[in-house]
């Protein structure tokens, strides 16, 4: 049992303490395997006496050196594995050619600490004989991925248990919000530690059960400052700042995690001058208490203070760098973080993200891109952050089919948020198609996955698409969300599902126990509107309350009268719709476009006075197009393209005749209201 529970230690603590446990363990093996510990003694390698062995115990000696052989990959493979490199462990593994329960279990802890739970839970399953520390760890794998059929599956399996596989499986049923059976099994298990109550504080408390939390810790037998620490981060964690404090001050014993916790939750609920006071009362700091105060200081908007703490550090480290230039990139403030950056005396893989995650929100274009081919150069190898950044800041074709095909390069292209960008950005520039493939080839879909291929769909028009997408998402079990919501209802207007559109409309709250917002209800306006039946849209907006109100409600409500001559509803939405948002172009311009609709030209051109009145400029709409690499913009009423005449003279012999078989009668009024709107400039 020795030899178990010092392999829990490990896995517990992830101990530097990893060596001398594998050297155990070797020795374990060898003796199961009927071999003395004598021919594993050199005190170079093991600690152990050295034993003599004779030039005719040729076997002994060959078994000998394969054992030391085994060792010494193990410890390699340990140690890669902790370097984030399971890829060069796992080549090891495969060269090795003998492998030990302690070979195997080293590869599947190294998978796990590399968040590959599939390919250690394959290596498991081929384990010739399993040990209690695979046991343990896939376990815990299992249920930090909240699989708890299959953590539970192998917790069964086991022959003998130990604390840490039973305080895993009750971590993973509190993850995954299955409060009463963790109870039930903390109430089972044969022996309880620390670990084991604190385990349990922290599991209410991730529940919001703060009360059963601290009925917990109070019933633990011998607290120690894990345990102390873990309550007070309940109470933060919950926003119970003043209990926390209570606690903090209770506490016989504290350490620097502790003032860490206190620190961060005043910074985190804006008590910036209990902050300072506990700063400036710490026995001792470290890196991290600086850093702690310059990324808090910059949460609360007080940069320059940030800098000026930052500045004061005795020893900066790449974290507190990292921290400044984050708060620099948050505010906007792109110079100032790209100075911070040229003066890093090193940068690692969350420096370039911090910056090209920057240049990608903030501009200037192609910025994002520029830094990316540096991080390269640099030979820092890009994460799927770094490449969602990039692929979220492409304006064209080339640029996403670049990023993209570094993805592949890289072999992350199926991770889950690089995969919905190349969903979001490919539907964005046009190409449904190879959403639709980013889609497929992703192999685990979250609620962002789903609802970005269901957007995909109804941006293009698609609504059936979307809806039969939306179908598929309920079958897979994930819940949909608010924005899911704005998308479905999107595609019911689109595609003229009236009924459909107020059943789903119905379900937010009753069948998923959300609240609908303002997107939704707009939608259900739109839905209504487009079918006719525009009194039972305005009962809707009635519905709301009218602080609810906002443009997109009243937009599509607007939308609904223009598009069905309502002249006298439509002026008086119209006019909520601009006392609403007076310096929004929009109310003017659907209210201007009723009146046109219906030839009320003066009206048209009071509205339009009345817009320049009050000095609202209207952005003009723009399209897009990508050939050959180079992005065309066109503009109405637009000139200035080299090859504008020819665009024009193909738009007027071919493409007008086209729409006017269809049935469209737009431009002589198009032309009508354009010349009034001239007119009043």
């Amino acid at each position: 049992m020795g030899y178990y529970h010092q392999h829990m230690n490990h896995i517990v603590t992830i101990s530097n303490r990893f060596q001398s446990l594998l050297k155990l363990s070797t020795i374990f093996c060898c003796v199961r395997h009927g071999t003395s510990s004598s021919c594993l003694g050199t005190k170079r390698n093991l600690g152990f006496e050295s034993t003599k062995i004779s030039s005719s115990n040729s076997g002994k000696s060959n078994l000998r050196s394969t054992v030391l052989d085994i060792y010494d990959c193990n410890i390699k493979i340990s140690q890669l594995g902790r370097c984030g490199n399971a890829r060069e462990a796992r080549k090891l593994f495969n060269e090795m050619p003998h492998h030990d329960v302690v070979s195997y279990t080293s590869m599947i802890t190294a998978y796990l600490k590399n968040n590959e739970l599939w390919k250690a839970e394959k290596l498991f399953q081929t384990m010739p004989e399993r040990t209690i520390v695979a046991e343990s760890a896939m376990i815990d794998g299992y249920a930090k991925a909240v699989l708890m059929d299959k953590a539970q599956e192998v917790f069964d399996a086991m022959t003998e248990t130990n604390v840490f596989s039973w305080t895993s499986l009750i971590s993973g049923y509190f993850r995954d919000g299955q409060v009463t059976k963790a109870c039930q099994l903390f109430d089972q298990m044969p022996a309880k530690n620390v670990v084991s109550w604190t385990t349990m504080v922290l599991g209410y408390a991730r529940n919001g059960l703060i009360d059963q939390a601290r009925s917990v810790f109070n019933q633990i037998p011998e607290k120690n400052t894990v345990s102390w620490t873990a309550m007070m981060k309940s109470y933060v964690d919950n926003g119970q700042i003043d209990e926390a404090f209570k606690l903090f001050h209770e506490m016989p014993l504290r350490n620097l995690y502790s003032w860490h916790i206190m620190i961060s939750g005043c910074l985190d609920y804006k008590r910036v001058n209990e902050a300072f006071k506990l700063f400036h009362s710490m026995p001792l700091r470290n890196a991290v208490s600086w850093t702690i105060m310059v990324s808090g200081l910059a949460r609360n908007g007080l940069t320059k203070l940030a800098r000026e703490y930052f500045d004061q550090m005795p020893n900066k480290d790449i974290a507190a760098w990292n921290a400044m230039i984050t708060a620099y990139v948050d505010e906007c403030l792109m110079v100032e973080a790209s100075e911070l950056f040229n003066l890093m005396p090193k940068r690692n893989t969350v420096t370039w993200n911090a910056v090209i995650d920057g240049y990608a929100r903030h501009g200037p274009d192609g910025e994002s891109m520029k830094h990316l081919i540096l991080m390269l150069r640099s030979c820092i190898k890009p994460n799927e952050s770094t490449l969602t950044s990039i692929l979220t800041s492409c304006w064209g074709m080339l640029e996403l089919m670049q990023a993209h095909a570094l993805a592949i390069l890289l072999g992350c292209e199926c991770e889950t948020s690089l995969s919905n960008a190349l969903i979001t950005m490919y539907s964005r520039l046009g190409d449904i198609s190879s959403s639709g493939i980013a889609f497929e080839n992703l192999k685990a879909k979250d609620v962002v996955s789903w609802t970005a291929m269901l957007l995909a769909f109804t941006y293009h028009g698609h609504g059936h698409h979307a809806l039969h997408v939306f179908g598929c998402m309920l079958k897979s079990g994930t819940k949909p969300d608010e924005i899911t919501f704005v998308g479905v209802l999107s595609a019911c207007s689109h595609a003229g599902l009236v009924k459909k559109g107020q059943k789903l409309f119905d379900s937010i709250s009753r069948a998923y126990g959300l609240e609908p917002r303002a997107e939704h209800y707009s939608c259900l306006v739109d839905i209504l509107g487009r079918a006719g039946q525009v009194h039972k849209a305005m009962e809707v907006v009635y519905k709301m309350p009218e602080c609810e109100w906002d443009g997109a409600v009243l937009g599509a409500l607007l939308g609904a009268c223009r598009l069905h001559g309502d002249v006298e509803m439509a002026n008086y939405i119209g006019q909520k719709l601009i006392e609403l948002e007076p310096n929004s172009s929009g109310g003017y311009v659907l209210l201007a476009n009723v009146f046109a609709a219906c030839g009320k030209w003066d009206e048209f051109a009071k509205v339009r006075k009345k817009m320049k009145d009050q000095n609202v400029k209207k952005v003009p709409g723009f399209s897009q197009i990508e050939v050959k690499g180079k992005s065309h913009a066109f503009f109405s009423g637009d000139k200035s393209h080299p090859q504008v005449e020819e665009i024009y003279e193909l738009l007027c012999e071919k493409l007008l005749p086209v729409m006017h078989e269809m049935g469209y009668n737009g431009t002589n009024l198009y032309c009508h209201s354009s010349k009034v709107w001239q007119e009043t400039l």
